[in-house]
């Protein structure tokens, strides 16, 4: 099934699409990858939503990514003695260690590592944001506090601390449950939620040992400070614009969603843009016109997929949602500013020869108007450097790894196919025109380019480039 766009989907499954046929139908709608939210998914709901999806990609012969989501810490208030309390802008109120209900004036934090670490001055909002404190006295087992933005405060609201840094593991023992069920499922993609630090990645990263990729979700201050380290140690980033806009300035986050798009791309790392995307599709079957003009902005950055979160898993239209984003994504990339876009913000190849020959083909490939790069790719490198370029040609992954291929469905611009390696140049010049030919690519005698490494197999060693004419008979020659 061939997309006529490059941006990748990224559909989160639910009540309303656990379904093995409307998993089909939201893949056949657009959805590249599926996403399983382990905050409201147990292990056996998780296992049987991974058969239903790899039954979809037997049936329909494409390699499909799933993405588990880990939950990570969850920091909440205590109880009150009523159903809530109502706290006044300017009154003092404490958060304390006390194990008991609270009132109008103090409640349990039942996190010592955040009484801890708090410091006069530091914010703590509440509630997704909707309450806002800051700390006026503090010690290890209390603070006190003034309330800056006041309102109506019940039981285990969530809080946020975008000032402290917290001496708190992202993988809580539940995470760690879960990863180890995520990987027994075979997923492709690990997400780690509120992550602050570049260890946060390490810890996860010991256990996973390559079995599936890391994405970094990128949804507190601590994490865009050290960007670049967080970077480094991931295989993917995502922009979770919502906790990102409770613990920051709402008006900041669309200009780190630019930076954070921008640095994953020079690294050559997908990045994923996520929350509210089609926000009112969860009820509605069309969008307002703001929502179509924020996936066409992640579009236009470049991002690698675009998500729906809420609007696909509990919506009442998650088929038209999944379409919707569809068609903006593809009517965005027929936008004569889109490939002028892609351009201005192409960055120099790094020096390796990976990089040198990928700049290269697309180089050739929009000079010649070819009508595909195909890449032999074991590891995966070699289509992740291929999109970096952001060519206007289309770009064919083959590897004979099926979970690489799985996981390379979610960087932009790749089809990708789970092929034989080639074990000589004739074999890799009429395998590549064969699949290009066969998923409507490319017609007989147009060229390709294709890219591979040798000594054939070998992960790692991109060297080669070859253009080939595709033969009547899908078979190529040089």
């Amino acid at each position: 099934m061939k997309r006529n766009r490059r941006v990748k989907i990224l559909a989160t499954l639910g009540p309303s699409s656990s379904d093995q046929k409307m998993i089909e139908t939201l893949f056949k709608a657009g959805a590249d990858v599926f996403r399983i939210n382990m905050s409201h998914t147990d292990h056996a709901l998780l296992n049987t939503l991974v058969t239903r999806i790899r039954a979809v990609e037997a049936d329909l012969g494409r390699p499909i990514g799933i993405l588990a989501d880990l939950q990570g810490p969850k920091l909440r208030v205590g109880t009150f003695h009523e159903k809530s309390v109502m706290l006044e802008k300017g009154a003092t109120f404490v958060l304390d260690s006390k194990d008991e209900p609270g009132d109008a004036t103090r409640v349990l934090l039942p996190h010592p590592e955040i009484l801890s670490e708090l410091e006069p001055g530091h914010r703590l909002l509440l509630d997704d944001g909707k309450i806002e404190l800051v700390v006026t006295e503090c010690d290890a087992t209390s603070a006190t506090t003034r309330v800056e933005v006041g309102g109506k405060l019940s039981a285990r609201k969530g809080v946020s601390v975008p000032d402290t840094t917290i001496a708190v593991s992202a993988l809580t023992p539940k995470d760690r449950k879960d990863l180890d069920a995520a990987l027994d499922a075979n997923v492709d993609w690990i997400a780690l939620s509120f992550i602050q630090r570049p260890e946060d990645l390490a810890e996860a990263r010991k256990v996973t040992r390559g079995r599936a990729g890391l994405l970094a979700k990128i949804e507190k201050p601590q994490a865009v400070e050290r960007l670049a380290e967080i970077i480094e140690l991931s295989d993917a980033l995502m922009v979770a614009r919502g906790d990102l806009g409770v613990e920051m300035p709402l008006e900041k986050v669309p200009g780190i969603q630019k930076q954070i798009t921008r640095a994953a791309r020079r690294a050559g790392k997908p990045v994923v843009v996520a929350t509210q995307m089609l926000e009112s599709m969860i009820t509605s079957p069309v969008p307002t016109r703001a929502e179509v003009s924020d996936v066409a902005t992640a579009v236009f950055e470049g991002a690698d997929a675009v998500m729906l979160s809420a609007e696909s898993a509990a919506g009442e239209y998650p088929e038209a949602a999944v379409a919707t984003m569809n068609r903006v994504a593809e009517q965005v990339e027929q936008d004569l500013n889109y490939v002028n876009i892609m351009h201005s913000q192409r960055t120099e190849p790094e020096a390796t020869g990976a990089d040198t020959i990928s700049a290269a083909a697309r180089q050739i490939a929009d000079t010649l108007n070819l009508a595909a790069i195909v890449c032999y790719t074991t590891s995966g490198a070699t289509g992740l450097r291929a999109a970096r370029e952001r060519p206007s040609t289309p770009i064919i992954c083959l590897s004979p790894v099926v979970s690489i291929a799985r996981r390379m469905a979610l960087v932009w611009g790749t089809h990708c196919v789970v092929s034989e390696d080639a074990d000589n140049e004739e074999k890799m010049i009429d395998r590549a025109c064969r699949i290009a030919f066969s998923n409507k690519f490319a017609k007989p005698g147009q060229r390709i380019i294709i890219t591979a490494g040798i000594p054939f197999g070998t992960p790692g060693s991109t060297n080669m480039l070859r253009i080939a004419f595709v033969g009547s008979d899908g078979l190529g020659g040089i």
